[in-house]
This record gives structure tokens, sequence and C-alpha cells, in this order.
């Protein structure tokens, strides 16, 4: 017979009971913890523990110039870190932190800070180290194998960015940060086409940490990037950023910015910002007179805050970013609306006093003097405010608007580059319903309002181009990982903004700038170059200028469109005088790489250099009859000429030098290049032969009795051979102030 449970014993039942209940519900909470709750941490915490996950990185796209010059490329390299936990003794730890910082050159205390983090099993030392770097290292871990050194520092592959050419095109091509990704430029504007997918080795590990074989490793390849190739030239590039780089020498100038663009596609075939950068260095300050100003800074705060601001400026792409008061170049866009509306002809008259009456004050032409009876033909070269106030006031202020907007100035113009400046209504420009008759006057002569320069050669190029306004761009073409064209850019015309003939009709007119009137600087003989200048005052700097030159050539079929700017120029501060000259040393040199024929006209071909006669072989009687329009010197004591120079072909100034060899074995002989510049044509010319040198003339020659030379491409002083031919820059200063 079964004994009834005591009440104490069904006491004790219950307890053990609710005991092993709340132990199980404590049991099942504590599962539902780890493995609902925490489990995917604790997953991936296992995962570490089991796997090896090394990241491979992918190259990034290279960048070409349309050459396919490299101008930005990946390279190989390595990212070097360490797994502190492996680190058990104070001299493994010394090790570590003495190669790496020393090897590395990295901070000493940063690199002791990661390695005392020995519940770490991933620290990153430094990435992108070159071969030489990770040969040096690999080298020390052997060194010090007995401390297995290789158990602690690791080095995986990475990649580098470079840039072959250092600064150039920096401002368009910009750089890319520590995580390969673009800052700035095409580079910031392009990152997704350019980057690339990373790849990936998982491995599996042992219960020591250790790899296990290959059977348990999983590989995903990287897959590069997409590749640009653009519409820069390196060549036009070149020229560009020399000129630029010698206009702020010449004009004492802040900076100064140009363009170069395909007139007929929009394609930007040159573009800088000068000074520049060097793209492998970019938070270096290029700039000395930008480093003295920093170190004036009176405290730290203020020279850190200056620096950041310099490294800006530095980056800054001022061709597309900067807004400027475009000055007189503005007037062939109010000439062009005027006869597109059949308000003007190119024969109607004004008579002009100096001055106008506009409101409550009078507007002024920039010398405050008369040009009395004008028509288009001599307002534009003469660059006559008072005509174009009263031309933007018979068109009114709806159809001036109309055509303010319809040549893209309300706008951006959807370059492809990142930090296009854009247009506000009320704060770079007025609205129509904003233009009252003094806003009307000033902007009919280029003043109260601003754009970029990327607007304005974009207008420019438009009445090059039979009036059909593009879209610029700089990349032509992107590639995949093979070299496979995956896009190509198309011209884009945006609109018609004015006929044909009215587009030819004010390309002649600008012609006639650059023969007779503010853009004379900027002639080059045969080219027939189109051009105005302007002049206007900043409005972040008072008393300061912005010079500037837009135009396009050859005239009967336009194939560039070049536009300048030189901000801040002293000494020489008009457009005429500053910028002009540097836009024809431009055209000189790029039409002539595009092996565009010149044109010369009678005038021209009777100024021009002749070309040196071959007379190798010749006796020295019969060299001398043959060359007896110029100089001849005769070296050496033999009767027949060996060679000469200049060389046969070669051009060379009417009445230059040539200097004949009679003897093989002569010495060349030199002489002493003299001061060409500050001269007259006939004096440069005269002072060149008596040294027994050559000249070639570049720049205006239109008004010889005027020009004055004021660059030669040999430095006064230099020894030289002689016969050797100088380029010497000639420009007027008579009548370009605008």
């Amino acid at each position: 017979m079964k004994r009834k449970p005591t009440k104490k014993m069904a006491l004790r039942s219950h307890i053990a009971f609710f005991g092993l209940s709340l132990f199980m519900l404590a049991l099942i909470g504590n599962l539902f913890w780890l493995q609902i709750i925490k489990g995917e941490t604790y997953r991936l915490k296992a995962e570490r523990q089991q796997m090896s996950d090394t990241v491979v990185s992918a190259h990034r796209g290279a960048i070409y110039d349309s050459n396919m010059k490299v101008i930005a490329q990946s390279a190989s390299a390595y990212l070097v870190y360490i797994n502190p936990s492996k680190i058990k003794t104070d001299r493994q730890k010394a090790l570590v932190v003495d190669g790496l910082s020393s090897i590395l050159e990295v901070d000493r205390d940063t690199v002791l800070k990661k390695a005392e983090k020995t519940a770490s099993g991933y620290e990153k030392i430094l990435g992108k180290i070159d071969q030489t770097k990770k040969d040096e290292l690999s080298a020390y871990i052997s060194e010090h194998s007995d401390d297995k050194l290789g158990t602690i520092i690791g080095i995986d592959p990475d990649t580098k960015r470079y840039y072959p050419l250092g600064s150039f095109a920096s401002s368009i091509v910009g750089f890319t940060g520590a995580e390969d990704v673009g800052r700035s430029g095409l580079e910031l504007y392009y990152n997704s086409e350019l980057t690339g997918t990373s790849g990936r080795i998982i491995t599996a590990k042992n219960a020591l940490a250790g790899a296990m074989p290959n059977d348990y490793e999983t590989t995903f390849d990287a897959s590069d990037g997409k590749s640009l190739v653009l519409t820069i030239d390196e060549v036009i590039q070149y020229y560009l950023e020399q000129q630029l780089t010698q206009a702020i020498e010449e004009c004492q100038a802040k900076y100064a910015y140009g363009i170069i663009m395909n007139v007929e596609t929009g394609a930007i075939l040159g573009m800088a910002s000068m000074p520049d950068y060097n793209l492998n260095t970019p938070y270096t300050i290029a700039s000395q007179s930008v480093l003295d100003e920093i170190d004036k800074a009176e405290t730290d705060e203020k020279k850190s805050q200056a620096q950041n601001d310099a490294l800006f400026a530095q980056w800054r792409n001022r061709s597309i970013s900067d807004s400027y008061e475009p000055g007189s170049v503005f007037k062939v866009f109010v000439a062009a609306a005027g006869l597109e509306e059949g308000i003007i002809t190119t024969e109607s008259t004004y008579n002009c006093t100096g001055q106008i009456k506009v409101a409550n004050y009078y507007q002024h032409c920039f010398h405050r003097t008369a040009h009395g009876v004008q028509t288009l033909h001599e307002a534009l070269p003469y660059s006559c405010n008072t005509f174009f106030i009263t031309l933007g006031q018979k068109l009114g202020k709806e159809k001036f608007f109309k055509y303010f907007e319809a040549f893209g100035f309300t706008n951006k113009t959807d370059i492809d580059l990142p930090a296009e400046a854009t247009p506000k209504e009320g704060v770079t420009y007025y609205g129509v319903d904003k233009l009252g008759i003094a806003e009307l006057s000033s902007e009919s002569f280029g003043q109260t309002f601003q754009i970029t320069p990327i607007q304005m050669i974009t207008a420019i190029a438009s009445l090059g181009n039979e009036g059909k306004l593009m879209t610029p761009y700089v990349v032509s073409k992107v590639l995949d990982a093979d070299g496979n064209i995956i896009k190509e850019t198309k011209p884009t015309v945006k609109r018609q903004v004015v006929s044909e003939q009215t587009a030819n009709t004010i390309a002649s007119l600008m012609e006639e700038v650059v023969i007779s009137g503010t853009a004379k600087n900027a002639y080059v003989a045969g080219y027939h170059i189109c051009g105005k200048t302007g002049t206007s005052e900043k409005l972040t700097s008072k008393g300061e200028n912005i010079a500037s030159f837009a135009g396009f050539a050859p005239a009967n079929d336009p194939k560039i469109a070049v536009l300048i700017a030189v901000d801040e120029p002293h000494g020489i501060t008009t457009g005429g005088g500053a910028a002009a000259p540097v836009a024809g040393r431009i055209f000189e040199n790029v039409l002539a790489y595009l092996n565009i024929t010149p044109q010369y006209s009678d005038s021209e071909i009777e100024n021009m250099t002749i070309i040196a006669p071959n007379l190798v072989g010749q006796t020295i009687s019969s060299a001398a009859s043959n060359a007896s329009k110029f100089t001849v010197k005769v070296v050496g004591a033999g009767d027949k000429v060996i060679t000469q120079v200049p060389a046969a072909g070669q051009s060379m100034p009417k009445g230059g030098v040539i200097v004949i060899y009679t003897e093989e074995d002569a010495a060349r002989e030199t002489g002493t290049v003299p001061n060409l510049t500050g001269l007259s044509l006939t004096d440069a010319n005269r002072t060149a032969v008596n040294a027994g040198f050559n000249i070639k003339v570049s720049g205006t020659t239109q008004a010889s009795e005027v020009i004055t030379s004021y660059r030669q491409s040999v430095p006064e002083g230099t020894k030289a051979e002689l016969g050797t031919t100088i380029t010497v820059y000639f420009r007027s200063d008579q009548d370009v102030a605008d």
C-alpha cells in the first residue's frame, strides 16, 4: 500500500519543479538570446575566427587623352596590416612597431597603439605602398622569422592611382582620395564608371588560426573599372598651359584660365586654370607665394584655415566654377540680336558723343571720348559703349532677354565636369521683369551680370558654327576593361540661336576687331582670327580687373574657339593688352598643329619671312651671289659650303643672317643673344642681325609703326650658335584698351 505524500514532501516537489522550470526558462531564454537576438553577431565572429576574407582591390579605369596618351592609371600596390592578437612578447611588439614605423615612414605612436589592441585580429597600417617598400618589408619579416613576424604582419594586394604627367590638366582630371574614390574633376564626375568591383579571397583557418590548404580557398576575381578617352589633346593642352603660365608672369596676375573648343562639335580640346598643382601630391600647395601668405597667419587656427582655403582654391576649376562680368566681349551677342531682329544693319549709323544719358545719370565710352558717326563696322572694333547701349534700348528688355537666354546665359552648359556654377536669376543676372532701363543699358555692354567662362566660349563658338549652340563635353568615349567602346559621346545641338547669315556677318565683324580694333594683338598672319576683348571690374576685389578675349578661327571655316581670362593683371590690365596676345600665340600654335593651312593676303605675303636657300655644295662666290638678299657670314678657309645655319628651307626674315661653314670640322661660332624686347619690328630685326642672329616675328604686324616687342624665345645673354632664329613677340599698345 502506497504511502500518501505528506504536505512537506509535496512542498518539496513543488519547489523542485518550480526551480527546474526556472532553470529551463533561463536556459531557453539564454538560447533565444544567443541564437536569435545575438545570433548574427556571434555567427560573424565565428566566421572571422574560422575564415580569412581578403579583399582584392580592383584597378580603377584609366584616363586617356584624345590620342590615347595615359593621363591617369592604377597600378598594383600593397596594403600592410597587423594581427595584434598574435603578439605574445614585448620583443615581438618592439620589432613590429620599430620595423613598420621605420620602413613605411608611419608615426611610431600610431603603430604602437594599434599593436596594443591585443583583442583585435586586424589593424590596417598603410595602403598603396610600392614594390620597393614591399620588398624591404618582406626582407625584414624574413630576417626576424624566429620571432614569427610573418604571423603578425600581413601584406595584401592593393592598387595605387598614378598621374604620369604630373600637373597636366589637373583642374579637369582631378584626383582620388585614400579609398580610391574620386574627389574632384573627372575622377569625381565619372567615379561610378571608373570604379571597379573588388574581388575576395576566402580561406578557411585551422584551430591555430593558420591557413588551411588551397582546397579550402575560394577566389572571386576583381573586375576593373571602365576607362575614359578625353577630347583633350595633350599637345593643345600643353600650349594652353604654357601660355597661361606666361600670362601670369607677364601681367603679374593672380590667376589665368582658358578654354579651347572644337567649334563644330563642342568638344573641349584644352582647358586649364593656372597656377595648377601636381595630381600625385594634391594636398601639397604648389604656389610658393600662397605658402608665404599662409605663414603670415597670426595663429595656428588661422594658419590651418588658410591652408584649407588654399587647397580648395588650388583644386578649383575656374573655367567652369567662377563667374565674372564679361565686359565688352558681350557686345557681339547684342550685335547678333540686333541684326537677327532687323533692328540694325551693318551700315546703320550712330553718332557717339562719348556719353549717353540713362535715367538720371550718364554712361560713358571707355576712353570718355567721342567716336563720332559710325556704323557697326566701326562700333564693334572701337568697342563703343554708347552704340551698344542705344542698340540694347532699341531691342527692349523682352527681345534682349530672349537672346540672353538663347545664347545660354541663364542655364548651366551641362558639361560633364563637377561643380559647374549655376546661374541664378536675381543673383547672377536680371530676369526680364527686373530689366529696367539702367540694367538693360549696362548689360548691353557687358556689365552688372555674371557668366562663367564655359558659358562664354560655348556662346562664342555658336557664332562660328552657323548659329548653332552646342553642348560642351570632355569625355568622348567610355571603354570597358578589354578596351571595347561601350559609350561614345555624340555632338549635341541645343538650339539654333541666330541664323547662319547673322552668325557669318558677326564673324566678319569680329575679324575686323582683330585686324584693326581692340583685339589686334590676337592677330596671326594667314589665319584670319575673329575675336573680341573685354575688361571688367571684379565685384569681389575693388580696383582689380579681369581681362579677357574670346574668339574663333579661321574666319571662313571656323575650327577652334579660344577663351582667355587673366584675373587681376597689373601693369597691362585690359583685354586687348593682357589677354589678346595670349590668344594670338595659342591660335598660332594650335592651328599649325591641326595642319590648318594659312591663307595669306597680299599685304601679309609682302611682310612675310622668306625661305633660306640651299647653299651647301656651292662655291663661296656662288653662295654669296645666291644669298644676296641676306647677310652672309663665312666661317673657315675652304672654298665650298659644307653646312649652313639656318638650314635650307627654314623661314627667316628678309635681310637675315646665313652662316656658312667651309670646313668639315670647323668649330661652330657662337654669339651672345642681345636684348630684343622693347623695340620696333625694324629695330629688333636690325639688332638681331648685327649680333649674328635671325628673328621670327610672332604677334600683330598690322600696325608696324606702333608695335613693340615684349618677349623673346631665347633669353638675353644666352650663348647661341650664330644664325640661330629667335622668336620675337610683338604687340600694340595703341587703341587696345578694352
